[in-house]
């Protein structure tokens, strides 16, 4: 796609412009002080229905009725029987006051209808959604996998209601987190994309934008829902989950091979990326993390990056090819459909994470050591991912948003509160699926490829790497996204 085909409208926000790379971008900020604008974005919209009480829903239901007050009411749909009906009761949502409802009854009786059930069961119950739509709706995703699996079935949306899509950039747990953390600070919350599909009432963009500001996203950015899909799924797979998996698992290995005890192993590795790491990638860009290193460091640093950007490279390729082809989509269906008999099973039970448990109760953070193999290591594949998505032609935005951002404000502080099981656990089910079958192979090529290079030659290491790297223009780009982060940092009980 080219960002050349982004650009909207607004009556209700105040778009302002970015220029990330050469490339001008048009975003929306957010923040409490715009609340009092939502009914005119929700204008001819009576209830919001949120289908759903999964990761994102159970967010997004919360925020959304805590950002309206009493002036629009919000509704969760839920399946006969479904297992959520408790917790939606805990949070506030009761048949007896009409916010609890069965799923159908609830979308057949909503002017704005966001569908976040779980990909698999979207694919499953898509058509009985679309029948049991208004005409003249507004239907909502925080997820272009729909979009996706219609593409395969040559299927499309309904022609008589609005399509928009609201993704925030992290999780539900700190969509919700980050949200309720800074109730009384402007601009705390989570960043979000949005992309309009069907535009039948003219009014798409306002609702999709009022949705994100209603959300508490600190800045909203356009994508499209192809493009979304894409990153999205590509990211989670790479270096947002499976990716970093597989690279703290290959990392403690090798510390623990060259004589390291388990506590220090798992200080140099899991810590380290989602301690120093991330919080200086987070405040200070990448750039910032390499001009930290003392100059001995930053040559180790050059090796482990020079080894592991091509493994980075090679393997987010093959994730976005397998996600542009539709089989990564194929894949998240099928397996939706054999959980009920082989359930995902627990990711943290090898020696590493037994060994976290036991170093997370001494942690300090204050001295947790940056290691500059650690870091070369997290960065090359981190840098890969990034130069995918430039060559496939995604906003700058969106690339440093799925490649950075998230990482370090919404996903890594979990895997430092918690393991790894909780991070990857407290995502959607696709994301769950996909970085187990993808954490592997990130681990299995930097044991068996980028390692050996290093340690025994075995081929030939590219030492322009790290200067195209200094030279790289996200750098600039995360310099001013940084600008526009959070105004909270999240806090993970």
């Amino acid at each position: 796609m080219s960002t050349d085909e982004l650009d909207f409208t607004t009556s209700v926000f105040d778009k302002e412009y970015i220029t990330l790379a050469g490339t001008r971008e048009g975003i929306v900020r957010g923040g409490r002080d715009l609340f009092d604008r939502l009914p005119r974005a929700f204008e001819g919209i009576n209830q919001i229905a949120v289908i759903g009480w999964g990761s994102q829903g159970s967010a997004q239901a919360q925020n959304l009725r805590d950002s309206l007050g009493d002036r629009l009411k919000v509704v969760v749909g839920l399946r006969d029987g479904s297992k959520s009906v408790d917790a939606a009761r805990a949070a506030g949502f009761t048949e007896a006051d009409g916010t609890l409802g069965e799923m159908f009854e609830v979308i057949a009786a909503s002017d704005m209808v966001l569908l976040l059930i779980a990909d698999s069961a979207m694919a499953e119950l898509y058509e009985q959604v679309f029948a049991a739509l208004r005409p003249g709706a507004t239907l909502g995703l925080s997820h272009g996998f729909l979009l996706a699996h219609l593409s395969q079935q040559g299927a499309r949306f309904p022609e008589n209601v609005d399509v928009i899509a609201v993704c925030p950039k992290g999780m539900g747990a700190s969509v919700r987190a980050l949200y309720v953390q800074g109730q009384q600070t402007n601009g705390a919350g989570i960043n979000a994309s949005f992309a309009v599909e069907h535009d039948r009432s003219g009014r798409a963009v306002d609702r999709a934008l009022g949705w994100s500001v209603g959300l508490g996203a600190p800045y909203t950015f356009q994508t499209t829902l192809r493009s979304e899909y894409l990153s999205d799924l590509t990211g989670e797979r790479a270096i947002l989950l499976g990716g970093v998996h597989g690279i703290v698992e290959s990392l403690y290995r090798r510390f623990r091979e060259a004589g390291m005890n388990e506590t220090d192993s798992y200080r140099n590795s899991v810590d380290c990326v989602t301690g120093p790491i991330s919080r200086t990638v987070s405040k200070d860009g990448l750039i910032g993390l390499y001009q930290q290193l003392g100059d001995e460091d930053r040559e180790v640093f050059a090796q482990a990056y020079a080894a592991a950007y091509p493994v980075g490279l090679e393997l987010t390729h093959e994730i976005y090819d397998e996600v542009a082809s539709g089989n990564e989509i194929r894949s998240v269906i099928l397996a939706g459909q054999r959980l009920t008999r082989f359930p995902m099973g627990k990711i943290d039970q090898a020696e590493m994470w037994r060994a976290g448990e036991i170093a997370r109760e001494t942690r300090d953070d204050d001295t947790l050591p940056l290691n500059p193999f650690t870091a070369g290591t997290f960065c090359g594949v981190m840098m890969a991912q990034i130069d995918t998505f430039i060559e496939k032609g995604h906003p700058y935005s969106e690339i440093a948003n799925e490649s950075v951002i998230e990482a370090t404000d919404s996903l890594n502080p979990y895997m430092h509160a918690r393991g790894v099981a909780y991070m990857v656990d407290n995502c959607s089910t696709t994301a769950r699926l996909g970085s187990r079958k993808w954490a592997p192979r990130f681990d299995y090529l930097l044991t068996q490829t980028a390692y050996p290079a290093i340690d025994h030659g075995t081929s030939e290491l590219d030492t322009t790497l790290v200067k195209t790297f200094t030279e790289h223009p996200i750098h600039e780009v995360l310099r001013i996204c940084a600008e526009m982060r959070p105004s909270v940092d999240i806090f993970v009980q």
